[in-house]
């Protein structure tokens, strides 16, 4: 049964505040009979702002309300009292959450830290009151400026899951397993394909502390990039990992083939993935009599996921891996 509770693409629409009108008003007391224009001027509209929260994994909150709008301005008031100002509406999303604007195709921004505020779309200016434009030579001014609109946008929102390990392999691969191996999560695993529906996270603890997260990518199959199988569409996951774990199946008939495979589909989704730093593991020694042999240029790491073989080489090669590449980026 297919998992709904995971949602890491949205659509929705936002609307700023409009900003509210300037007043037309004269002063009018008992001994200024020509008092002069005291019209204050109209309140800002409240801007619409996403937020960064940790505490969510999912944007699932978005499936169920499309439209966001922030408060209008109050318009001007007599004796120049300005209007107030319109509430801002503040929308929390995952970290990881990269925000479009859909008809540009534009970046509006990415959310990585929590708290990070990014703004999605400007209140409008309020509207001047009638005392802005009074001069000597025109001391009863009868005219008021409008609020201007707040900004309407259609934005898209993808969540990439921030982690430094994204693991990579057929279904029945064992990605999941190893997750819980290395981390001591408690996901779903079972011997029959797409077990895992939606991306996993772990992170690896030492004594010392966190050392590193990981994220397991639903199985990609031969030909995802037609939309075979689960597709890629989970694949946006390992975009911010620093580093790939491709992991094979030492019961397949041909692992190396897998390999192959597994890099074709990386680089029809996005050829950039191919220059991430990577080592591959072959999983599931325990019930082959010989461990297949493969001739790649990467790190190589023989491992038993479920019995735990091999699993402190592949940690330290990890380790080892993530340090590279942090090189390679300063």
């Amino acid at each position: 049964m297919r998992h709904e509770s995971f949602v890491d693409l949205v659509k929705i629409t936002v609307k700023a505040g409009n900003g509210g009108d300037g007043l037309v008003h004269f002063l009018r007391e008992k001994f200024k009979p020509f008092g002069g224009p005291d019209g204050g001027d109209g309140g800002q509209g409240g801007s619409v702002y996403a937020v960064g929260e940790k505490s969510l994994k999912t944007l699932i909150d978005f499936k169920y309300k499309r439209h966001y709008e922030a408060e209008d301005g109050k318009n001007g008031g007599p004796s120049n009292r300005s209007g107030r100002k319109g509430k801002d509406l503040i929308i929390k999303v995952p970290l990881g959450s990269v925000i479009y604007d859909e008809e540009t195709g534009i970046i509006i921004g990415e959310i990585t830290q929590d708290g990070q505020l990014l703004l999605l779309a400007r209140g409008g200016k309020g509207g001047r009151g009638n005392a802005r434009f009074a001069t000597p030579t025109n001391r009863v001014p009868k005219i008021a400026e409008k609020g201007e609109s707040g900004e309407f946008k259609t934005i898209r929102i993808e969540l990439k899951l921030l982690a430094d390990v994204g693991i990579v392999g057929f279904p029945n691969s064992g990605k999941t397993t190893l997750l819980n191996s290395l981390v001591g999560t408690n996901a779903k695993v079972g011997d029959y394909p797409f077990t895992t529906l939606t991306p996993n996270l772990g992170v690896f603890h030492e004594e010392t502390g966190p050392k590193f997260v990981l994220v397991d990518i639903p199985g990609i199959i031969e030909d995802a990039h037609k939309g075979k199988g689960l597709g890629l569409a989970f694949l946006r996951h390992i975009e911010r990992t620093k580093i790939l774990v491709i992991l094979l199946d030492a019961t397949d008939p041909d692992p190396a083939k897998c390999y192959t495979k597994i890099m074709e589909e990386l680089s029809f989704y996005r050829a950039e993935l191919l220059n991430k730093p990577r080592i591959v593991a072959v999983n599931k020694i325990d019930v082959v009599p010989h461990p297949p042999s493969l001739n790649i240029k990467e790190e190589l790491y023989y491992i038993s996921a479920l019995q735990g073989i091999g699993l402190e080489e592949l940690k330290r090669g990890i380790e080892k891996c993530l340090e590279q590449a942090k090189k390679t980026v300063n």
